[in-house]
C-alpha cells in the first residue's frame, strides 16, 4: 500500500510544488427565490461577476463554468435552490456581485407571458454588496436570493418592469486542515480519515513541507502521514475540524526509520 501511495505522489509531486498550496476557497453561487403569486418569473442569466475590492471598479471578473440560460424563478423557492457557478477564489473578502441578465425576461399570468423590461441603469448587470471574509480551504455556498414579488413592478401602460429586490447570504459548509511536514525531504502524502471512514488527501509541499486539506466536512479525524522511504509513518489522532474554520495541526515532525 506504501509504494503504490509513493507511486501516486511520484506522478503528482511536480504539481504539487507548483501550486504550493495557495491560500483559496471554494465558492459556491448558488439562485434561489421567495414564494410569488405568478405562474413563471423568468430570467436569462449570461454572467456572475465578482470583485474583491470595494474601492476598485476595474477590479471586476466573470466568475468560472457559470450555468447561463433561462431560469423560471418559482422553481425555487421554500428552500430549494439551483448552482449558477462554482469557482476556487484567493482567500480573503468578497466584497460585490454582479448577476448579468440578458434578454428575454418574463412573467407568465393568467396563462399569458409578458416581457419584464429592465431599467438602462441595470445593464451593468445587478450588483449588490456581499462582504463576506473566504478562510483557505474552505467550501462556502452564497445564495442570490430574489424576492419575485417585489421584484416585479406593473406599469400604467399594462406592462411590467424587473427591478430587482435581492438579498444575499453565505454560509460555510466544510472546514479545512493545515500544517508543515518537518523534515521537507520526508514528502509526505497525507490522508485525513474521519470517523465514517471518509478519506481526504494531499501532499506536503515539496519546498515548504506545508499542506492543506480543503473541504473537509465537520468531525474527527484520524491524520495520518506516508513519507518517502527512509522515514516512518505516523497517525496523529483526535483532529477536529469545525465548520468554517481551519484547523492548524502545526509542525509535524517526521522521524527517520531506524536500521
Amino acid at each position: 500500500m506504501k509504494k503504490l501511495i509513493l507511486g501516486l505522489f511520484l506522478g503528482a509531486a511536480m504539481l504539487s510544488s507548483c501550486d504550493k498550496n495557495e491560500e483559496k476557497a471554494t465558492l459556491n453561487v448558488r439562485l434561489t427565490d421567495a414564494p410569488a403569486a405568478y405562474e413563471e418569473v423568468i430570467i436569462n442569466v449570461t454572467d456572475v461577476k465578482i470583485n474583491v475590492s470595494a474601492e476598485d471598479e476595474s477590479g471586476w471578473q466573470s466568475m468560472e463554468n457559470v450555468s447561463t440560460g433561462e431560469y423560471n424563478l418559482l422553481d425555487f423557492t421554500n428552500g430549494l435552490d439551483t448552482l449558477l457557478a462554482s469557482q476556487e477564489l484567493p482567500a480573503g473578502k468578497i466584497s460585490q456581485m454582479r448577476l448579468i441578465l440578458g434578454d428575454g425576461n418574463k412573467v407568465k399570468i393568467d396563462g399569458e407571458y409578458f416581457d419584464l423590461d429592465t431599467p438602462s441603469s441595470q445593464q451593468s448587470g445587478l450588483k449588490f454588496n456581499i462582504h463576506a471574509d473566504l478562510a483557505e480551504g474552505v467550501v462556502y455556498n452564497l445564495w442570490i436570493d430574489f424576492d419575485a414579488k417585489r421584484s416585479i413592478v406593473e406599469k400604467g401602460n399594462g406592462g411590467y418592469s424587473l427591478k430587482p429586490v435581492i438579498r444575499t447570504f453565505t454560509e460555510a459548509t466544510s472546514g479545512a486542515i493545515k500544517g508543515i511536514v518537518s523534515p521537507v525531504e520526508a514528502q509526505a502524502y497525507i490522508m485525513a480519515i474521519s470517523a465514517s471512514q471518509d478519506t481526504l488527501g494531499t501532499y506536503a509541499d515539496t519546498e515548504s513541507g506545508e499542506f492543506l486539506i480543503r473541504g473537509s466536512e465537520e468531525g474527527v479525524y484520524s491524520v495520518e502521514f506516508v513519507p518517502v522511504d527512509g522515514f516512518e509513518e505516523k497517525t496523529i489522532n483526535d483532529v477536529l475540524v469545525v465548520t468554517g474554520e481551519v484547523t492548524d495541526m502545526g509542525t509535524i515532525d517526521i522521524e527517520e526509520e531506524v536500521e
